[in-house]
């Protein structure tokens, strides 16, 4: 069977999960990866309330739809990052508390262990816990070091590995808990992460020692309009791939006075070098990207993270459905020359 193909519902959070799962059938997916904000996925009443993930699944189940993973993004950047008023917004209320920075680290960083604990429950209420595809959370991590990108004021490595030391610090205690509950954490390699490419993806499984609970989300619109080969790092981190976006980017347009950090302009205007576009408006080549998870292996399911400023959402939602389904196919079982052989 071809990959299932589920829709990141983290574009969707202004719609009850009630009220959007008929549309993300309607269109066309097999199931969801839940985002942890919303309603979508609640990640203190999945751990206090008796009857919330079997709730959650009857509701998915009524709309013939079924979930893989859910996505602590939000809460997982806070847990490395120099915190200021912008996490404010999208923090629950009792991870900012009062703000302070260090105070907002930790309580994220214990809410990334409950949401281990979460996802643990929530797969343990379907089918007893029997399912193909083990449980995964999805996120961020937050970078102590991002900041220092540029180098100027000069940054040496001795700066930097203070960085990785941090995140090492911060997540091996949180990479514990889902060793403990059996769930993997899959980082979306991403500008403003501790890792947002394959050099610095690398670093950041040498940090915590290779741990096997540490993976990656694949998500190739994060490094195409970098310049990194979002192909190669299929074929280098195979293994680690413990789940994939499907999300489309362009870059080489605008008009010439925006270059790849953005220029302080917002997504969707015209003078941007490069953009998040719906599946199949941008310049990734997801056949490559196909080939390159069939050869790693993966069998997971095949997630639209819906972006494109210049498209109504359901339109491009339903198109890009469709767009990932024809393009994705299950590898050869045997060699394609054998019958000459007969």
């Amino acid at each position: 069977m071809p990959r299932p193909v589920t829709l990141f519902t983290g574009q969707w959070a202004d719609l009850p999960l009630a009220e959007l799962a008929p549309k993300v059938k309607a269109m066309g997916y097999d199931g969801v990866e839940l985002a942890c904000w919303g309603d979508h996925f609640e990640v203190e009443r999945a751990l206090t309330e008796p009857d919330y993930v079997k709730k959650k699944w009857e509701l998915l189940r009524k709309h013939g739809l079924t979930c893989f993973a859910i996505s602590a993004h939000l809460v997982g950047q806070a847990v490395c990052d120099l915190i200021d008023e912008r996490h404010k917004a999208i923090l629950p209320a009792d991870v900012w508390g009062d703000g302070e920075p260090e105070g907002v680290r930790r309580r994220a960083a214990g809410k990334m262990k409950d949401t281990a604990r979460a996802a643990r429950a929530f797969l343990n209420a379907t089918h007893g816990g029997n399912v193909a595809w083990p449980a995964v959370v999805n996120g961020f991590t937050g970078s102590s070091i991002w900041h220092a990108l540029y180098a100027f004021p000069p940054t040496n490595q001795e700066f930097l590995n203070k960085g990785f030391a941090d995140f090492a610090e911060r997540w091996l205690p949180i990479l514990h808990v889902f060793e403990n509950e059996n769930v993997n954490f899959a980082l979306e390699v991403h500008p403003t992460e501790i890792a947002f490419d394959i050099a610095s993806a690398r670093r950041a499984l040498e940090a915590v020692k290779q741990h096997r609970r540490f993976g990656f989300n694949y998500d190739p619109s994060h490094l195409g309009y970098q310049g990194v080969d979002y192909v190669k790092f299929i074929r280098e981190f195979g293994d680690r791939i413990f789940h994939a976006h499907m999300k489309d980017a362009w870059w080489g347009h605008g008009d010439g006075s925006v270059g790849v950090f953005g220029g302080h302009t917002d997504f969707a205007d015209s003078r941007r070098y490069w953009d998040f576009r719906s599946l199949g408006h941008g310049d990734i080549n997801f056949e490559d990207i196909i080939v390159a998870l069939n050869d790693a292996g993966y069998r997971g399911p095949l997630s639209v993270e819906w972006e494109d400023g210049r498209m109504d959402r359901v339109h491009g939602a339903t198109e890009s459905c469709a767009f990932i389904r024809k393009l994705d196919f299950m590898p050869n079982r045997a060699a394609f020359d054998a019958a000459f052989s007969k």
